[in-house]
């Protein structure tokens, strides 16, 4: 049965998938990539919003660990959007380091994808965090209490806690790709993106890109109240937590998933 038939792609088959699709890099312009890196940024941004409205005040019905899983099943709408509608998110992005290491691409390409992608995904969350801002919803409930909270954490982080929560959450991320891309359907891809998401989430490690939604939006809010938080400032989002995470982002998605892979099945058919 060929593989266009098939229900899915095996572990070898989708590692190769993912290897060939990284040339994409090569024959898609600046404007594209940065259109595409926006979106991955709204779209990420709108599941960290919808965790964020559902547990507001859920663990005082249901408890902390129910809280944590409904937040992070409804988390994962984000990858599914970007897998499915189509866009470029840094952190699923480390994966084409599979396709520099088949040769598929230069090193060089690369890096000039992750900084593009990075860019956008950063100003696309910042605006949708603005948008959200914007729409004064956070004065309902207790969101603004929550919103808040989750960024004030991810501010104190120490360097090494945020560093291994990001290699952790990346590690689920490129699983979650890398079965989307093993999936041939529509649901498969769903399922595929929805139970590493979920366990990420739930799990509490940390997301550069969702990062970029939750501590923007935990700092505007907090600077229009009546006693800001002295830890959400912009030194504390870029310093103590979006670099070790990224950081994180990038040697969990390399390490254990492209170049765990690319060292499992070894190089791929070169093809013109």
């Amino acid at each position: 049965m060929s593989s266009d038939h098939k229900m899915f792609l095996t572990p070898q088959e989708a590692a190769h998938a993912i290897a060939r699709n990284g040339r994409r890099v090569l024959d898609q312009n600046i404007g594209r990539t940065l259109v595409l890196s926006l979106l991955a940024g709204f779209y990420i941004a709108f599941g960290a919003q919808l965790s964020t409205v559902v547990t507001q005040d859920a663990a005082q019905f249901v408890g902390v660990g129910i809280s944590k899983f409904l937040g992070g099943s409804l988390f994962s709408i984000g990858l599914m959007l970007v897998v499915v509608c189509g866009a470029e998110l840094f952190t699923g992005n480390s994966l084409l380091a599979g396709a520099a290491l088949h040769g598929e691409i230069s090193w060089r390409n690369l890096a000039k994808n992750w900084t593009i992608v990075l860019v956008g995904n950063f100003v696309g969350a910042l605006f949708f965090a603005w948008l959200l801002f914007e729409t004064r919803l956070w004065e309902q409930g207790r969101v603004a209490e929550t919103a808040i909270r989750i960024a004030s954490a991810k501010c104190q982080l120490t360097f090494s806690a945020a560093f291994v929560r990001g290699v952790l959450c990346n590690w689920l991320v490129c699983l979650a790709v890398f079965m989307a891309t093993a999936a041939r359907d529509v649901p498969g891809k769903l399922l595929a993106c929805y139970v590493p998401i979920m366990t990420f989430v739930s799990s509490g490690f940390e997301h550069s890109i969702a990062n970029m939604y939750y501590i923007p939006t935990g700092l505007f809010i907090s600077s229009a109240t009546s006693s800001p938080d002295p830890a959400l400032n912009w030194s504390n989002f870029f310093v103590t937590n979006l670099v070790p995470v990224t950081l994180g982002n990038i040697a969990g998605g390399v390490i254990f998933v492209a170049g765990a892979y690319w060292y499992a099945y070894g190089r791929i058919e070169t093809r013109p």
